[in-house]
């Protein structure tokens, strides 16, 4: 069972992370949700952060352990908040299991192919070498010379914990992403339709829901709009949590 953390009482919100992210990167968003009225499940993936870690990874699977996690706490209609990777999890689920599902909130995907893109951060993440028990600050400096940005580099860090005392480990599978790298730009298969209520929130600066996508939005998501937050990139939730939550909340209501 996919690992969760549950705030508040109400209608059931499940909010899915993105790649290498963890639930922990929605705390504060999972509580203001609480705090609205929504019982807010804030979910860790397969292979992220507390969930178990398995050679198994693609969209289906992910799709199907969100199934048996609202069948074991009995969660028969929920609505969906999903980013990135978590988005086309998002997707893919509402699509199959449409009579769980009353509102689908996607962040920044679209349900189309993505070349892989992530090479930099792949080498920045490999170049650790933690069987040379290095520090935390030892961790950030070798992945500075990698990923210069610093905001990436602390989102990243977020995953970093302690396995045992002097021994440092990333909380996601790095092994298994390696080798399944590919699995991740996959496209919504062609045949997948929800048609109910689904909002596209997309970052103004980012590229990864081009105006041009918007028909093949459509056509899987016939019930859709399509928002954007001006100014913000990829991570437009961490970057404008203020608007992204005013949005998401007044679609949810």
């Amino acid at each position: 069972m996919i690992y969760s953390k549950i705030e508040g009482t109400g209608k059931p919100l499940l909010i899915i992370h993105g790649f290498l992210g963890m639930s922990d990167n929605w705390k504060t968003m999972g509580t203001q949700f609480a705090a609205d009225g929504f019982q807010a499940h804030l979910l860790d993936l397969r292979n992220h952060g507390k969930s178990f870690h398995s050679e198994e990874f693609n969209y289906e699977i992910m799709a199907q352990d969100v199934f048996d996690y609202c069948k074991a706490n009995n969660l028969e209609k929920v609505s969906i908040i999903g980013h990135s990777m978590g988005g086309k999890t998002a997707m893919l689920f509402a699509a199959q299991y449409p009579e769980m599902v009353e509102k689908l909130i996607v962040a920044d995907i679209g349900p189309k192919f993505y070349p892989q893109h992530h090479q930099i951060i792949f080498e920045a993440l490999n170049a650790v070498d933690f069987s040379k028990k290095p520090s935390r600050n030892e961790v950030e400096e070798i992945m500075s010379q990698h990923i210069t940005d610093f905001g990436t580099r602390q989102f990243l860090l977020k995953s970093l914990y302690w396995q045992e005392p002097g021994q440092l480990a990333f909380r996601f599978n790095l092994a298994v992403f390696n080798a399944k790298m590919d699995e991740i730009g996959k496209p919504l298969p062609e045949n997948a339709i929800f048609n109910k209520p689904t909002l596209f929130i997309r970052g103004g600066n980012s590229n990864y829901i081009l105006d041009e996508d918007f028909q093949n939005i459509q056509q899987h998501f016939p019930d859709s709009r399509i928002e954007t937050i001006p100014n913000v990139g990829h991570w437009l939730h961490a970057e404008n949590p203020k608007l992204f939550y005013e949005i998401t909340n007044s679609f949810l209501k």
